[in-house]
């Protein structure tokens, strides 16, 4: 069964997970979609039509806006913004301006960061706090600054991969200290930004 707090405002039509927990003044509209075993902080905002997955931690004063879609096991960092029009004006708005957005399994996002409408950040990827987010991040990318840039390649349990045990003509394969082994295309260990 799900906890929500007498706050929360969630409203009828939206699904909510078993064992999902929505804190203190979320608010979750009509044809959202929030998975099991999910954690909602505090004041965090999930428009109309966006789709969390199972597992996500979405901490205080998160907005999710319409076209964004959070794949399972994700961790979505305090005060993170999405948006979902490229081309932004008070007076012009469809729902067709809509550009969707995909956080894929088990990426992090940190604090105050800032994803761009429209990109796909990358299965572990970690996105450092306060970046702003331009361009797709490659599966296992490590990115941050303004704009985000790539600065390496992070492990499932969340580390820097650091140690090349082995390479190829398309193929980085690191080890961490965890022992998890994860191959990189070098397609993307040459890219400058995400």
């Amino acid at each position: 069964m799900s906890s929500i707090h007498q706050t929360a405002i969630v409203e009828e039509g939206a699904k909510i997970g078993d064992k999902t927990r929505i804190w203190h003044f979320v608010h979750v509209r009509k044809g959202a979609q929030i998975g099991s075993g999910c954690n909602i902080g505090k004041g965090v905002y999930v428009d109309s039509n966006v789709i969390i997955g199972n597992n996500v931690k979405i901490q205080n004063f998160v907005s999710l806006y319409s076209g964004v879609k959070i794949e399972d096991d994700v961790f979505i960092g305090p005060s993170v913004t999405f948006t979902n029009d490229i081309f932004p004006r008070a007076f012009i708005w469809s729902e067709e301006k809509i550009s969707k957005t995909l956080v894929k399994r088990g990426a992090s996002i940190g604090a105050n960061a800032t994803i761009i409408a429209g990109i796909t950040v990358g299965e572990y990827a970690m996105v450092g706090a306060g970046s702003v987010v331009t361009k797709d991040v490659p599966t296992h990318a490590l990115v941050y600054g303004n704009p985000a840039k790539l600065k390496g390649y992070a492990c499932k349990c969340g580390k820097k991969l650091e140690k090349v045990v082995s390479e190829s003509t398309d193929l980085v394969c690191y080890v961490c200290d965890c022992g998890e082994e994860t191959k990189i295309e070098k397609r993307h260990s040459n890219d400058s930004n995400s």
